[in-house]
């Protein structure tokens, strides 16, 4: 427990000690959140779904900055390899898994931390949330994807040793599973092929548990999006430490 803390405890200062990232990192989706929210907020009628367009934005642009941040926590696992500290912490008498572990938490707690200030800027231009206990919900499943998106990421960075291919493979990736979450728009008003496209992709599940707890309503049974988003974290994270373990330096 002592390595994975550690590692989680560097992770987090490198990013507390970065500014420039924690302000750069709040740039696209403010920009999503204020643009999209305040221009389509008066010509989008989504009542059945959330009380209007910005309310059921939040929860998509909160995973969405969850979602970003994780998933590019893997190029820590690359750059430590070219600077050699992941050498150096490899040959000390320490498991891998409990590296991989570390690196996956610290990750996953920067992104919670990101998707948090997302939240609190939301409530100043026109989110309500429901109850406070929902409140609850939304951080636990933003530490679901948290953990989930940063095991993918520590994979396929682990494969990786190239910074700028693993920016253009991560990019590959994440634009295709935020867009098809439903975090801009109600799944149920798609047609059946592209419906059946956003029940593939995990972050549709974050998505609706985010927007269980903020609004009250969901699109998706809250219980089968924490089953289905915990089996995928489940699963990154056992994957990440299969190919994390095969790591050469």
């Amino acid at each position: 427990m002592d390595v994975i803390y550690s590692i989680w405890l560097r992770n987090l200062k490198r990013y507390l000690r970065s500014k420039s990232r924690i302000v750069g990192s709040l740039g696209m989706p403010l920009f999503f959140l204020i643009i999209l929210g305040f221009g389509l907020n008066s010509v989008v009628n989504i009542s059945s779904v959330s009380g209007n367009y910005v309310e059921f934005l939040v929860p998509g642009i909160v995973a969405m900055s969850v979602l970003f941040t994780s998933i590019f926590s893997g190029i820590q696992i690359i750059w430590d390899k070219q600077f050699g500290f992941l050498k150096e912490t490899l040959v000390a008498p320490i498991s891998r898994i409990e590296i991989m572990l570390g690196q996956t938490f610290g990750g996953a707690t920067t992104a919670i931390i990101q998707g948090t200030i997302i939240l609190v800027l939301s409530l100043f231009i026109g989110l309500n949330i429901s109850w406070i206990g929902g409140l609850l919900i939304a951080f636990g499943f933003m530490a679901l994807i948290g953990i989930g998106f940063t095991s993918l990421g520590i994979a396929i960075a682990s494969r990786m040793d190239d910074m700028n291919g693993f920016q253009l493979i991560m990019s590959f990736i994440i634009f295709p599973i935020f867009g098809l979450s439903g975090a801009m728009f109600p799944i149920d008003s798609l047609p059946p092929m592209f419906r059946t496209l956003t029940l593939f992709d995990p972050l549709t599940y974050g998505v609706e548990g985010i927007r269980f707890g903020l609004n009250g309503v969901a699109q998706i049974n809250p219980i089968a999006c924490f089953v289905v988003l915990l089996t995928f974290s489940v699963a990154m994270i056992l994957t990440g430490a299969f190919l994390f373990r095969k790591v050469k330096i």
